[in-house]
């Protein structure tokens, strides 16, 4: 897939800019905001001892994290994951386990499947468990009941999500022979954008997802494009892209992975057509927790899945031999679902239940903003290089730095308990999950980098 490596224009950063800054650029709600001068001093586990010979700067970065701490509302979220000493900063690859998962299982697999056994389709849900937890998901991604089901894999998403919206346009005009992919997306989305073209007789065209709504035109069938490009954190404008596709009559496939359960996405708001996504970053579904696939209500009766299967039959039991689709969002099932893993996600989502996803924002801009300044200030400016833009309507939930020798300094980190990752050739990633990330955990992640590229 051309450009899937590509990370695009580098933007604008507090890191690129060689600017100083006296404080944090975000000026929401108060939470956050400075707390008075008799305010408690730093004091985390996460953060480890003050040494006597602290700088003015580390002392200052460390009171006012601990400042920040004691207002965040959603502190003590914390509780409700199981973490440890480290500093966890790989929640956008993998979402930490929910204590309430563990016992769920226990009993999924004691009293449901152990006793129950074959009587729990109907009588413990499961048979309704796709649609059941869409619209837990749903309710994040801004969407109203109906519109998603949970099951498969992203990519097995994405390719019933292209395929299907091909169709869908290729009903208003044969013409319409083009797919639009961004250029820079993960590579998975390039490569089964680019079988669905094969299959569909279109022809793929990698765009810089900036250039997505001029690109557009009366030859476009579909655009599949990312929320939040995977390497660089960049947001881009669904508003205005959804908009610009649809001006030109075409259709938009969102790539929701990085961006459910970190910000608003306002899927029916803004009419999106499709959108598909993981479970497992900030949702915290687990590894391999099944993928939700959203179909806007408007198009579920031309919904044309390309993997029809008795799960998604109108009549499943019938066992006809002819295909007749479902009605809703159960078009969008395919087989048996996968129920541990699926109920798996149903206990993690619980976490979400008293939280909205406009104050887990907040959050998430306090913490990168907050560490992206304690990187300015800790870290010699010739070391590291933001990839993340500056501009909160342009940044997703993780920050990326280019650095040299990236693997062997993220491995370094990792040993001194600071856990993020790294994508070739130069880019550190770390991701913010603003239910259990605390602001000392951030500026103690900083203060660790700038040792292991000072010692390095």
């Amino acid at each position: 897939m051309p450009g899937a490596e590509r990370s695009g224009v580098e933007p604008s950063s507090p890191l690129s800019s060689g600017r100083k800054r006296s404080g944090p650029e975000w000026s929401g709600p108060q939470q956050f905001g400075p707390a008075p001068a008799a305010s408690r001093p730093a004091a985390s586990r996460s953060a480890g001892p003050r040494s006597a010979g602290a700088s003015p700067a580390e002392s200052g970065l460390a009171g006012e994290a601990a400042r920040l701490d004691a207002a965040d509302r959603l502190r003590a979220k914390r509780d409700a994951f199981v973490l440890d000493d480290a500093i966890y900063l790989d929640g956008n690859s993998l979402g930490a386990l929910p204590r309430a998962v563990p016992p769920r299982l226990a009993d999924v697999v004691a009293r449901e499947w152990g006793r129950l056994r074959i009587r729990s389709w109907e009588e413990s849900g499961w048979w309704t468990a796709p649609e059941r937890i869409g619209d837990r998901v749903g309710r994040l991604l801004g969407a109203a009941p109906g519109q998603v089901v949970v099951g498969d894999s992203t990519s097995v998403n994405i390719f019933k999500a292209v395929v299907a919206a091909v169709r869908i346009a290729q009903e208003r005009g044969a013409h319409r022979d083009q797919i639009l992919v961004d250029e820079a997306t993960f590579p998975t989305d390039g490569y089964i954008a680019e079988s669905a073209a094969r299959m569909t007789g279109c022809t793929l065209r990698p765009v810089a997802a900036g250039d997505i709504p001029t690109a557009t035109g009366p030859r476009t069938a579909v655009v599949l494009v990312n929320h939040v490009d995977y390497r660089t954190g960049r947001l881009h404008d669904l508003p205005a892209t959804t908009a610009a596709v649809h001006a030109a009559g075409a259709l938009v496939v969102w790539d929701l992975c990085h961006s459910a359960g970190a910000l608003p996405v306002g899927l029916d708001a803004h009419g999106v057509d499709l959108a598909v996504g993981c479970t497992y970053k900030y949702l915290n579904g687990g590894p391999g927790a099944p993928a939700y696939l959203y179909v806007a209500r408007a198009h579920q009766p031309r919904f044309d899945s390309p993997l029809p299967g008795w799960n998604s039959h109108a009549d499943p039991f019938g066992m006809d031999s002819a295909y007749t689709p479902a009605a809703g969002a159960a078009r969008g099932r395919v087989g048996t679902p996968d129920i541990l893993s699926m109920l798996a996600l149903e206990a993690a989502l619980e976490v979400w239940d008293d939280v909205t996803i406009e104050e887990v924002r907040t959050k998430s801009l306090a913490l990168t903003d907050f560490f992206l300044r304690c990187v300015e200030e800790y870290v010699p400016a010739d070391r590291v290089r933001s990839l993340t833009p500056a501009a909160h309507a342009e940044r997703g939930s993780q920050v990326a730095l280019r650095c040299a020798d990236a693997g062997e300094v993220m491995a370094e980190l990792v040993r001194r308990g600071v856990v993020g990752d790294f994508r070739r050739p130069d880019v550190l990633r770390f991701g913010f999950t603003p239910l259990y990330t605390g602001f000392a955990e951030v500026e103690r992640a900083a203060r660790v980098l700038a040792a292991a590229l000072a010692e390095g």
